[in-house]
């Protein structure tokens, strides 16, 4: 086991859900943590939660999908928060459920900028430090919505594909590095995300666990941090997580 105590550890999309269920995790570990995300209220309420830890938490209002604020800011880190040794890039989304044919391209925009360009954004400003230093760990928040497509998810499940496209990639590119990559790739996990999906329709996103016992965040926190805590010669690559009540991306057993 590596223990990761004192090593930073930068999250982005802290503010809720499996980020700041990560944040608690690797808090609880020991780490130092870096957590972005667009709303700087939400980090702070966080920040505030994790003081019984008494470990430093460096907050970073950040968008991920805009490349010049992600360069500058991450470029700007104070010097010792600079050395980044754990990436979580969790930032990510889904908006509507609507067919190719029918759906509102700014959902498609959004997604695409957020699921794959901004995880873009932040792995190529921080990995080479990690390449410079000698050591490091990427762990991406895919989902099994890019190893199997819904109707009306294409273009959401293509952004996830593209993560687990792009993960398999860094792992090759990585090679001879000491730089570790990992995927997790969860079914469906009861967070804010269905109620972005459908744009605040609270009654609609809870239908969505209704009579089915989903994922919880902190399962998947735990998770990755068992992937960051593997001797400096294991690299688990990838893992899908399903809820027991979960066979497949459409396959959900419900209790009525």
């Amino acid at each position: 086991m590596t223990l990761i105590r004192d090593q930073i550890v930068f999250i982005t999309g802290a503010s809720s859900g499996i980020g700041a269920a990560c944040a608690h995790s690797c808090a609880a570990a020991g780490a130092r943590l870096i957590l972005a995300a667009r709303r700087l209220e939400r980090l702070e309420q966080i920040a505030a939660d994790l003081k019984s830890f008494n470990t430093p938490i460096h907050l970073l209002q950040l968008d991920v999908r805009d490349r010049a604020q992600v360069e500058a800011s991450l470029q700007a880190l104070p010097p010792d928060w600079a050395n980044v040794d754990v990436l979580i890039n969790n930032a990510g989304l889904s908006r509507g459920l609507d067919k190719l044919h029918e759906a509102n391209i700014q959902d498609w925009e959004e997604m695409i900028d957020t699921n794959v360009k901004g995880l873009l954004y932040v792995s190529r400003s921080l990995i080479p430090g990690m390449v410079c230093r000698g050591r490091g760990h990427v762990v991406n928040i895919g989902s099994i919505a890019g190893h199997q497509t819904y109707p009306g998810g294409s273009v959401y499940c293509a952004t996830k594909a593209a993560v687990r496209a792009l993960s398999e990639g860094l792992k090759m590119d990585l090679l001879g590095t000491p730089v570790r990559v990992t995927s997790v790739d969860p079914g469906m996990v009861e967070t804010e995300f269905s109620q972005v999906r459908f744009h605040g329709d609270t009654e609609r996103a809870s239908n969505v666990y209704r009579d089915m016992c989903p994922l919880l965040p902190e399962d998947i926190a735990e998770i990755v941090l068992f992937c960051i805590t593997r001797p400096s010669h294991v690299n688990i690559s990838d893992l899908i997580v399903l809820a027991t009540d979960q066979a497949s991306a459409t396959m959900v057993h419900r209790r009525s």
